[in-house]
């Protein structure tokens, strides 16, 4: 954002359990973040300790001086209600993936299709771990699905644990705020 946009606004970090929602916030954020973890008792569909139940928080002061609330959504669909209150009021979205999780590209199409809704038309930026693995599809490959379905949208492959990965996200979806802030002005 410019210096004239400089203020505070909400982006939303959405995907599924086990993309790296938690991690990602807690890698960027300058305060330590608020987290609403649980014990995970859905082993079936993720093997990891805990779980986000309710939303996770953190904060983020831009070089520009804008204030970026961070908020990281539950990834299970039965916490959908959570996607609905969290997305309300959101600047844009950054939409998290395992590509090694079967169904990785039909979960974009679920967060995506949860999330458009809230945000500014084209405020949407998608990170991608896990690309390299065995059989698992690349960002080509969520971008074209986006593509297929006239969605334009950054397709980044990220590690939620390094900083610089995250912050990469943040600053493309804030161009892409910025761009859009300076169109709606002509």
């Amino acid at each position: 954002m410019s210096e004239d946009d400089a203020g505070e606004f909400k982006i939303v970090f959405t995907g599924p359990m086990g993309a790296g929602k938690t991690t990602a916030i807690a890698a960027i954020s300058e305060i330590a973040p608020v987290q609403t973890e649980v014990d995970n008792t859905d082993q079936a569909a993720h093997s990891k300790a805990s779980t986000t139940v309710g939303c996770d928080f953190g904060r983020l002061t831009l070089a520009e001086g804008g204030v970026v609330r961070l908020y990281g959504t539950p990834g299970q669909a039965r916490y959908r209600f959570m996607w609905d209150i969290l997305g309300r009021g959101a600047a844009g979205v950054i939409v998290l993936l395992d590509a090694s999780q079967p169904g990785a590209l039909v979960q974009l199409d679920l967060f995506v299709d949860a999330f458009l809704p809230h945000v500014p038309q084209g405020a949407l930026v998608v990170g991608v771990g896990r690309t390299g693995e065995r059989g698992a599809p690349t960002t080509d490959a969520f971008a074209s699905r986006l593509d297929a379905r006239g969605i334009v949208a950054p397709v980044l492959s990220v590690d939620v644990r390094r900083r610089e990965d995250v912050m990469m996200l943040v600053r493309t979806l804030v161009c892409i705020l910025d761009s859009i802030a300076h169109g709606a002005d002509a």
